[in-house]
């Protein structure tokens, strides 16, 4: 039993559980580090949206259309796409769905949200999924939050936590240390740094910090494909 997970750039990368492709926050075309990345051989039976700024959601519309994936996300992001004749599935904070690939929980997230003309994007949000290949959590952009100590005790042990470490306009290292902590997984993949300059990181000086807390911090290049156990 394993997750795969393909890295993206930024925020977005997918899993490949229970069968389906997974695929969270795409931003790709626009991001210059993932130029190399062919945005029409990525495949998706799900498109998972944490919030709606441009960076996690630019290439949503046209992957989801192509592939007939189903857009998951809060309420005004799942209305925002229907209007366009996409699949949705609308959800909520501490809202759980059975999927056909397992549950996802919609837990809750600190940061903005709003669509790039400006309407609203609802509140943002991370997703918690319980799948046969592992359980992991995807915290979406957002402060640390004491919230984050519910999910351990409301969802499944995670095989691992995909967190935002990128500091400015997120969490940085330091505080996703302490989210990995909260959430009581070892195995942290490290997303939404670098791809701007407010949010560039030393990799190596937050491996160390995560190995000093006795946690493993997880930098795939971007579109390289890692097993998580």
């Amino acid at each position: 039993m394993a997750l795969r997970l393909t890295y993206y750039g930024h925020a977005c990368f997918s899993v490949a559980a229970g069968g389906k492709s997974l695929l969270f926050d795409p931003f790709i075309r626009p991001n210059e580090l993932a130029k190399h990345i062919d945005v029409s051989a990525i495949h998706a039976d799900y498109i998972f949206i944490s919030h709606a700024h441009f960076d996690h959601l630019a290439d949503a519309q046209e992957i989801a259309a192509r592939c007939k994936a189903t857009v998951v996300s809060n309420y005004e992001i799942a209305e925002w796409f229907a209007q366009k004749g996409l699949q949705v599935h609308h959800m909520n904070h501490g809202g759980k769905w059975k999927f056909d690939f397992g549950t996802v929980k919609y837990v809750a997230a600190i940061h903005t949200s709003s669509f790039p003309d400006g309407a609203y994007g609802g509140q943002p949000g991370g997703f918690v999924a319980e799948t046969p290949d592992g359980n992991f959590y995807y915290s979406g952009d957002t402060a640390l939050t004491m919230d984050m100590q519910l999910i351990p005790l409301t969802c499944a042990p995670l095989t691992a936590a995909i967190l935002c470490i990128g500091d400015n306009f997120t969490m940085g290292v330091e505080d996703a240390v302490h989210a990995a902590q909260f959430v009581k997984c070892r195995k942290v993949v490290g997303v939404h740094y670098d791809t701007f300059g407010y949010i560039r990181i030393d990799k190596d000086a937050a491996r160390k910090k995560f190995a000093d807390a006795g946690l493993e911090l997880l930098l795939p290049a971007i579109g390289e494909t890692i097993e998580i156990k």
